[in-house]
């Protein structure tokens, strides 16, 4: 529930703070003295619209803060948790401001979100019914909406296994539309495939062909300086056997030094290690001049080999341009293309397919459809019934809603029904649509009568009604203000009125007063005892609060409420 709303700077509002109760709430106050501002800061709370004209004169913003108690293991706290906020000892605290410049924020739970959160999370808080919401209600996507939350769990299964097969033809038939009318794009995109697929094929590149064929080129253009750079590092490792003298060479220099330290390695144990070490070294540096002279005997300068390497590099480059730059993303081009190529040459049995399954959906959906308007037909007679019987204690007695449901030939996410609620307000009249069949007054009791009618099905943890007892009095407020007890048993309720009738019936009275110094107008929130309560019914019944004759009547209505509740 509502537990607290500030509200700063916000119309005739300077300052107020609203306590407010479970149960009953009721605000008054003389006109002017800002009552509909409650209302409006309720609606800013819930992501109403900003409206900077609606900020105080003289203010820079005008700022509403709402604590809320809320379940802390239910939807709502996961929400704000999914929002980034946190619940302060299981309340949420919400925050709503809007600048004299029309900038509004938002702050849930601690944290900034957007407007939107907070609309999306009024759906699981609050139903606020003024006029602009009942003229949301006669829109006929909200009475089917009204309809099928009536109906609940009759309606639940065959709603969600229609929403699943109208989803399941509704993708079936964009497939089939993609795959006729665009035949030709889908021929061409083959045509291209196909062709570039050839052209792999035909060069045939091998993974890790074009680093191999670019060693191989680089190794073959430099044959000569490869072979001399060997021959050279040979001679001077090993010699030249071919030479006429021997002439200094690394391994022959290693055995000298090898040799003079042999000759006294008995003498001194270190130097016999050197003379193992150059051993080591001697045969090493061998190994190398072997080597040496077998990769020189191995490179050969071979222009007919260059130019077969260069003529397949080039075509091998030529085609890795084309997809990517490497061998390695042709093949994986080639791999894509021939899957894709695969998908669309099975277009024509694909198509064969999903026209079967296409038929079949809608064969299935008109079932289906068929039994969604049969549910919705049932609880259409028993939400006619429940509201036509609320309406009779709302001194409506002759009036009859009629909720009707027809079938039509285009199927939409919700079924194939037209919804519409009727109103006959009394005999003989043909039933018309709720805002062509209902005056003002009428139309806030028959708002009124639905939510108590819903209230039983779906019951919303707070409702706001502002002004829902327009164009009513006598016995008909008494009967609104009973209503409205008893929509309080299962839900806290807030209502701003001008009727005593209607407010005798509050578990909390509000008062709203306003004073004028001649230079601040300054707005505050009461919250009346029983003999304030008195005073202001009495007000609002004779003008007078001190009138004997209207604080009798004030006693006599808070009695006859006091006994009903």
């Amino acid at each position: 529930m509502i537990d607290e709303v500030r509200i700063q700077g916000l119309g005739v509002i300077d300052e107020a703070v609203l306590d407010l109760s479970p149960g009953f709430n009721v605000v008054t106050g003389e006109t002017g003295a800002g009552k509909t501002m409650v209302v409006t800061s309720l609606g800013l709370l819930f992501g109403g619209r900003a409206d900077p004209q609606r900020v105080r004169p003289g203010a820079d913003r005008a700022v509403v803060e709402g604590r809320l108690v809320v379940d802390p293991g239910g939807r709502v706290a996961e929400r704000v948790e999914e929002a980034g906020g946190e619940l302060d000892d299981d309340a949420l605290i919400v925050t709503r401001s809007v600048s004299a410049e029309g900038r509004s924020r938002a702050h849930l739970g601690g944290r900034a979100v957007p407007v939107s959160v907070l609309i999306n999370l009024a759906d699981d808080l609050v139903a606020v019914h003024g006029q602009s919401d009942q003229q949301r209600l006669l829109q006929a996507g909200r009475q089917r909406a009204a309809l099928d939350r009536y109906a609940g769990g009759e309606l639940t299964k065959p709603l969600r296994a229609y929403t699943r097969s109208f989803q399941r033809h509704k993708k079936v038939a964009a497939l089939l539309d993609e795959l006729t009318t665009r035949a030709a794009e889908r021929v061409r995109e083959a045509e291209l495939l196909r062709f570039g697929l050839e052209e792999v094929e035909k060069v045939d590149p091998k993974e890790g062909e074009d680093v191999d064929l670019a060693a191989e080129e680089e190794r073959l253009g430099h044959a000569d300086a490869l072979r001399a750079a060997a021959d050279t590092a040979h001679e001077a490792l090993l010699g030249d056997p071919a030479a006429a003298f021997e002439a200094a060479n690394v391994v022959s220099l290693l055995g000298r030094a090898r040799a003079a330290l042999e000759q006294v390695r008995d003498h001194d144990p270190e130097l016999g290690g050197h003379a193992d070490r150059l051993a080591e070294a001697g045969y090493l540096v061998s190994d190398v001049a072997t080597d040496l002279a077998a990769y020189a005997e191995s490179v050969d300068a071979d222009p007919a080999r260059l130019a077969v390497v260069q003529a397949r590099r080039a075509e091998v480059t030529a085609l890795a341009r084309k997809h990517g730059g490497t061998v390695a993303d042709v093949l994986e081009w080639a791999r894509t293309a021939a899957a894709r190529l695969t998908e669309l040459t099975g277009d024509d049995d694909r198509i064969d397919e999903l026209r079967a399954e296409h038929a079949e959906l809608a064969e299935r959906l008109a079932a289906e459809a068929e039994e969604l308007t049969a549910v919705r037909t049932r609880a259409a007679e028993r939400f006619s019934a429940a509201v036509t019987a609320e309406l009779a204690a709302l001194a409506m007695p002759h009036a009859r809603v009629d909720v009707t449901v027809t079938p039509s030939a285009d199927y939409g996410p919700h079924g194939a029904d037209e919804i519409e609620v009727l109103l006959a307000p009394h005999p003989g009249a043909r039933p018309l649509p709720l805002n062509k069949g209902a005056s003002g007054g009428e139309l806030s009791r028959v708002m009124l009568a639905i939510e108590v009618v819903f209230a039983g099905a779906d019951p919303v943890p707070t409702f706001v009604f502002d002004e829902v007892d327009a164009g009513v009095g006598g016995k008909a407020a008494v009967e609104i203000g009973r209503r409205l007890a008893r929509l309080a048993r299962n839900a806290q309720v807030i209502v701003v009125t001008h009727l005593p009738q209607v407010a005798a019936f509050a578990d909390q009275h509000l008062l709203v007063e306003k004073a004028d110094d001649g230079s601040v107008t300054r707005s505050g929130v009461t919250a009346l005892d029983r003999e304030g309560r008195v005073r202001e019914l009495s007000r609002m019944l004779a003008g007078l609060e001190d009138s004997e004759l209207g604080r009798a009547h004030a006693e006599e209505l808070l009695g006859l409420a006091a006994g009903e509740r």
